[in-house]
């Protein structure tokens, strides 16, 4: 059997299947309503003075992990019986561990809930997710150390992006220089889970790194010129990303403490866990000349590439393929405003159902006499917009 996870922006999900990829068992734990204590909203933090900040804790990501663990031995799940566990989780957020975290992942206590052990190993309480949009200054300064943004894309696959790890490091960098000095190592959301099953630190793996700013995409490595364009020469950011890994990697066998508290096989293998998308893109088997919608929290689209561009792009994401990470790539576009902004509608005039939502479409004409709505509750990605928009096709010059 395997066990794989999944980190999202709402809640941490888990699956047990066989060999043959059937479904045997699963568990899911909701942030919001399941662990109430730590007062998110859809998952997340906002800071009430800047609505453009936006977090979530490390520890509930950790005491969700020990909840759904729970619920799958309730399940009947025998541990024992896992030969590999993987993972995909939410991109671009960032993992700060406080120096001498390594000890505490290396010598977990069996006796103890896993958020009991971390509880004092993050040097930052909070961490800055994908949907906060509150570093542009330090895209900037990134973009005009490489050289505009067309050579950034080039370069990393992406032009700079607010929510990006680089310039969220860049921020804290040069805002919390202190916090920054005693953080022994940055991870991704999906290294940081990894780190725990393994119980040292995991490597970021090629395709979720490469949604960073930071990653080389053709020499596989962090490019010095990105490093010190959201730090400074001697920042020794390299030393706290450790070395990016192909996607594909077994990291090593599970921690002990999974061994000793839950009965987990000695010899059961952790494969790198790495981002939502490239997960969707591996699990949906695109050939060629395929293209994939993903609604989710964000709506994202994306296919596969042989080889990258000559030049750079203005606009759009260019991701080492999941499944062949050393050789290939995937191109993808990113839409914020995905299932928030259709929830927020369906309970402002369907009752907060889908069945009375979906009935109110099929009672509206096609067309729907020309008018057209474009709602954008967060600021959006692509395009770069915010606020809500609605016109007549009839009378198009009101928009």
């Amino acid at each position: 059997m395997y066990l794989g996870f999944d980190i999202s922006t709402q809640s941490v999900k888990a699956i047990v299947v066989n060999e043959n990829l059937e479904k045997l068992h699963e568990a899911t734990v909701n942030f919001d309503t399941d662990l109430t204590e730590f007062r998110t909203c859809n998952g997340v933090n906002r800071d009430e003075r800047n609505p453009k900040i936006v977090t979530a804790p490390p520890l509930m990501w950790i005491k969700a992990l020990d909840i759904v663990l729970e619920k799958l031995r309730l399940d009947g799940v025998i541990f024992e019986q896992i030969l590999g566990i993987s993972g995909a989780a939410q991109q671009h957020g960032s993992v700060y561990w406080k120096r001498n975290a390594r000890h505490t992942l290396q010598n977990l206590d069996p006796r103890n809930f896993l958020h009991e052990e971390f509880a004092f190993a993050f040097s930052i309480s909070h961490s800055p997710i994908w949907m906060d949009s509150s570093t542009i200054k330090f895209c900037t300064k990134l973009e005009e150390k490489i050289g505009g943004p067309e050579k950034l894309s080039k370069l990393t696959g992406s032009r700079a992006y607010e929510r990006f790890t680089g310039s969220q490091i860049s921020k804290i960098y040069h805002t919390r220089r202190e916090t920054y000095n005693i953080t022994e190592r940055i991870s991704l959301v999906s290294s940081f889970a990894c780190s725990i099953f393994l119980g040292d630190y995991a490597s970021i793996d090629y395709s979720d790194g490469s949604g960073m700013n930071l990653l080389d995409l053709r020499e596989k490595f962090w490019s010095v010129e990105c490093i010190d364009g959201i730090t400074e020469p001697g920042s020794d950011l390299i030393t706290k990303l450790g070395q990016p890994v192909p996607t594909e990697t077994i990291q090593g066998n599970i921690s002990p403490y999974f061994v000793e508290r839950f009965g987990f096989n000695p010899e059961c293998k952790i494969l790198s866990f790495t981002g939502d998308n490239p997960s969707s893109f591996a699990g949906m088997c695109l050939g060629s000349d395929d293209i994939a919608v993903s609604l989710g929290t964000s709506d994202t689209v994306f296919l596969s590439l042989k080889k990258l561009p000559e030049e750079g792009f203005p606009e759009g994401h260019i991701l080492t393929n999941p499944i062949a990470s050393s050789e290939e790539y995937m191109g993808l576009l990113c839409f914020k405003n995905g299932s928030f902004t259709r929830e927020r509608i369906k309970k402002a005039i369907a009752e907060d159902s889908w069945t009375l939502f979906n009935e109110l479409l099929d009672s509206t004409p096609r067309g729907n006499f020309g008018n057209i709505g474009f709602y954008y509750d967060l600021q959006e990605i692509l395009p770069k917009v915010n606020g809500y928009n609605s016109f007549c096709f009839f009378n198009i010059s009101n928009f």
